[in-house]
């Protein structure tokens, strides 16, 4: 089980994508997935928006973790094969490292709903 420290935490199963709007014209929460591969975070960056849920699946033979610079948001340790999450919020931290590696960076870009 993956602990959380200040955010909801969701599994994502789906492929990183584009939102969507739905049918009533309001923004629907979208499921996102970073790989961790080769010690990079890809897709580096990665637009979201607040209510999207992010997912972080280490494909090294490490564990990593995405951990906010300001470290307002942590998905904690991350072992090679397993996943983290966190939930986007208002006023979301968007430069994220890992801990354990931390030449490993990338960014989140929060887009206005």
């Amino acid at each position: 089980m993956l602990t959380r420290r200040h955010f909801l935490v969701s599994a994502a199963t789906t492929a990183a994508g584009a939102g969507s709007i739905a049918s009533s014209g309001a923004w629907a929460s979208q499921q996102h997935v970073i790989e961790i591969v080769r010690f990079r975070f890809k897709p580096d960056p990665l637009v979201v928006r607040p209510g999207d849920t992010v997912t972080w699946i280490n494909r090294d033979i490490v564990p990593h973790t995405a951990t906010a610079l300001d470290e307002s948001w942590d998905t904690g340790e991350i072992a090679p094969g397993k996943e983290g999450s966190v939930l986007v919020t208002a006023g979301f931290s968007t430069d994220y490292f890992c801990r354990f590696h931390p030449s490993m960076k990338a960014v989140l870009r929060v887009a206005n709903s």
